[in-house]
């Protein structure tokens, strides 16, 4: 088993382009422009939706099939075609032009692979099983759904609130503290609406252990 390093891309107005325009195009698509990339699909036919986003302009199409050269230009490319051929076509022609490509269900010819995401609020939790089980991946993924609470991306948008406050101050508080800090009692709180209060316990909960010691 392939053993991957784990990454987040700021892909935000960065050229990607996705080979195909059928249903896993779109969901490639769809998540390519949540992270607000700009992107390029190339296919001669377009699931409905996808002809809707080239319609309104918020992706480009290119109607026809890949052609080599079709990855010059782009930081990223994603192959959603049932087509082995291409997909290695596709791979050697980003490895030629050192632009990472992911073929969807063939590890082979990827540069990456794409993980089971969970999401609640500005949290994000990315899983894979290194290719290994991706039954697996969907399998932890509906265990994290269920773990996640609104209560812990509440949470996360009050500790981004303290530390920024914080860091306007010259104040810089030890990993360590901050993780005595957000502890169960505040999640109580925040689970019983009390989120201006959590906010200052979490406040004078940093600023009085930091000056200890």
């Amino acid at each position: 088993m392939r053993r991957y390093y784990p990454v987040f891309l700021d892909l935000r107005g960065r050229p990607v382009v996705v080979i195909g325009g059928g249903q896993v195009a779109l969901g490639k698509v769809r998540g390519l422009l949540e992270a607000e990339a700009q992107v390029t699909v190339v296919s001669p036919e377009l699931h409905p939706t996808l002809a809707q986003l080239a319609k309104e302009g918020k992706i480009r199409h290119l109607a026809r099939p890949y052609m080599p050269g079709d990855l010059r230009g782009y930081v990223l490319a994603f192959v959603a075609t049932d087509d082995r051929s291409i997909n290695a076509q596709v791979a050697q022609e980003g490895r030629a032009l050192g632009v990472w490509v992911n073929a969807v269900d063939d590890p082979p010819n990827c540069d990456f692979i794409m993980p089971a995401v969970v999401r609640k609020g500005g949290i994000t939790v990315a899983i894979s099983t290194g290719g290994g089980s991706p039954a697996m991946a969907r399998k932890l993924r509906e265990e994290l759904e269920r773990f996640l609470s609104d209560e812990l991306a509440s949470m996360l948008e009050v500790a981004a609130e303290v530390r920024q406050h914080l860091r306007e101050k010259g104040v810089f508080v030890d990993a360590e503290v901050w993780n005595r800090a957000l502890d169960n009692e505040l999640l109580d709180m925040l689970r019983r609406g009390l989120r201006e209060e959590a906010k200052a316990r979490l406040l004078t909960t940093l600023l009085g252990q930091e000056g200890e010691g």
